[in-house]
């Protein structure tokens, strides 16, 4: 349910992995952070201008991951799982450390940050929290691809749809409401690809570290992974994840109604621009002393923290 108070995690966690897309081994260690302090990560392989927020102020080159770059050019490429679980977690304050320039990938999915999370336990903080309400609906178009926000009182709905000539995946659409949905499918959707899209992504440097224990691969109608999918909406969860991670980069959580088709990394991070463009468009909402009416409100609370 929602929470007034910010959180941190309550020890030090430790993982290690392969980049998706630069196919280095990573080292990860995610520590507990003070009140007001955010998401930071911190490159431990550079000894200068390491330290990079997790804003969407900072994002650059958002092709098929969500990259951060600081003023000093230090970069941190794939933050975007990672963002969904401190969202779906709770984590509001955190320091990232990684030994290069890509969050590890785990089984390209969220679930094994969300574990580690979980094992150590949440902090509550002694600050409060804010959060965004939505004063007037944004929206970016670029041809058939739309993203819009607009007003909703104590909630956050995403509302996707992806369309693709494959015809395993097709068109399928779902909606996330975060008063009423658990998170577990969300968090165990993979990232996925067509097999005949592996040749060009390589070609451009991306996907180096890529294979079927990290990704879906799927080749006409037929899914090249052994285990098959997770859940049947798996394809339109994973974007509703990155969805996720990539507007937990708004710096505070949001209550709003998230509507998008063929979305991506690019078109949310034109959304917040855009958005936080004109301070028309939202406000700061603080829960401290509407708590009770709040958690009223909410009928079929998820088993989380947010």
């Amino acid at each position: 349910m929602l929470n007034s108070k910010q959180k941190t995690i309550s020890e030090t966690i430790s993982l290690r992995g392969i980049g998706l897309h630069n196919g280095e081994e990573v080292n990860l260690t995610i520590k507990p952070s003070g009140p007001n302090t955010g998401i930071t990560f911190k490159r431990t392989d550079l000894k200068t201008s390491n330290e990079i927020d997790a804003n969407f102020k900072n994002v650059v080159e958002p092709i098929l991951c969500t990259k951060l770059k600081n003023e000093n050019g230090a970069t941190i490429s794939t933050v975007e799982h990672l963002m969904a679980a401190f969202f779906g977690e709770g984590i509001d304050n955190a320091i990232v450390e990684v030994d290069a320039p890509e969050i590890p990938i785990m089984d390209g999915s969220a679930v094994e940050f969300v574990d580690a999370i979980r094992s150590v336990g949440v902090k509550e903080q002694t600050e409060t929290r804010k959060f965004i309400k939505v004063l007037k609906k944004v929206e970016i178009s670029e041809g058939e691809k739309f993203i819009s926000i607009e007003p909703l009182d104590k909630d956050l709905i995403v509302d996707f749809e992806i369309v693709y000539k494959n015809p395993l995946i097709r068109t399928r659409r779902k909606e996330f409401k975060l008063s009423n949905d658990n998170l577990a499918d969300i968090y165990n959707s993979r990232t996925f690809c067509l097999y005949e899209d592996i040749d060009n992504i390589k070609s451009i440097g991306l996907a180096k570290g890529g294979s079927l224990d990290n990704a879906i691969v799927v080749q006409g109608n037929k899914i090249l992974n052994e285990d098959g999918l997770r859940n049947r909406h798996e394809f339109v969860y994973h974007k509703i994840l990155d969805c996720l991670g990539d507007i937990m980069l708004s710096g505070n959580r949001i209550f709003g109604h998230i509507k998008t088709s063929q979305g991506g990394h690019a078109l949310t991070n034109k959304l917040l621009n855009k958005f936080f463009s004109d301070k028309a468009n939202w406000s700061f909402d603080n829960l401290k002393n509407n708590q009770n009416k709040i958690q009223n409100s909410y009928k079929n609370p998820v088993a989380i923290s947010i």
